[in-house]
């Protein structure tokens, strides 16, 4: 039987992490993330729900120096120290022929059929239910302690002929730094809106 879990509301100091006082960060301190730390951050994200548990995200972890070198050289001159000096880059990608492993992912219909012959339809799916892994990547490692600074300041055609070469069903859409952030590197928040200025309950 299936263990039934209830929610509850987090403490607010939760909410300050994960949300309140969370910020995108610029630099780093000279503090490691380790391999058990990344895969911890696998998986919880990919706990969270996407279409048909289509799970179309393919993330590749820039750990290494030369990796992220290699991501650098891809990146506006404003993202390349932020991407060289953080301990990890995550490149988020997704996969368009994300349907195959359908069979696996969601055994108890026909999912695979909904996408054959459907390009656009797949890149349509897949961009969306990725950049939902993303978000998810993110709380995950803010619910660990570790800090994110989001980019799309980067070539993704480069990014993808680079990192996913022999893979040619999978594109980059954007990276993530991870790591203890440097206080002294962030901006003042931007100003977010209230609720009725892009909100209505019908």
């Amino acid at each position: 039987m299936t263990k039934q879990f209830h929610g509850h509301e987090l403490p607010h100091e939760a909410l300050e992490q994960l949300f309140l006082e969370a910020r995108s960060y610029n630099g780093w301190l000279d503090k490691d993330v380790s391999e058990e730390q990344i895969r911890h951050i696998y998986d919880l994200l990919k706990m969270g729900p996407t279409s048909a548990n289509q799970q179309s995200a393919r993330f590749v972890w820039c750990k290494s120096q030369d990796a992220k070198d290699r991501l650098a050289k891809h990146a506006s001159e404003g993202n390349v120290e932020k991407i060289k000096t953080a301990p990890v880059c995550v490149i988020i990608g997704y996969d368009i022929d994300f349907h195959e492993h359908l069979p696996e992912l969601f055994p108890h219909t026909d999912a695979k059929s909904w996408f054959e012959g459907d390009v656009e339809g797949r890149i349509t799916q897949a961009k969306r239910n990725s950049a939902l892994q993303g978000a998810y990547l993110m709380l995950a490692a803010r619910a660990l302690g570790l800090d994110c600074g989001p980019m799309s300041g980067v070539d993704l055609d480069k990014v993808t002929e680079d990192f996913f070469a022999d893979q040619p069903q999978y594109r980059a859409d954007w990276i993530c730094s991870i790591g203890y952030g440097d206080k002294e590197s962030i901006f003042d928040r931007s100003p977010r809106p209230d609720f009725e200025k892009f909100n209505r309950i019908d």
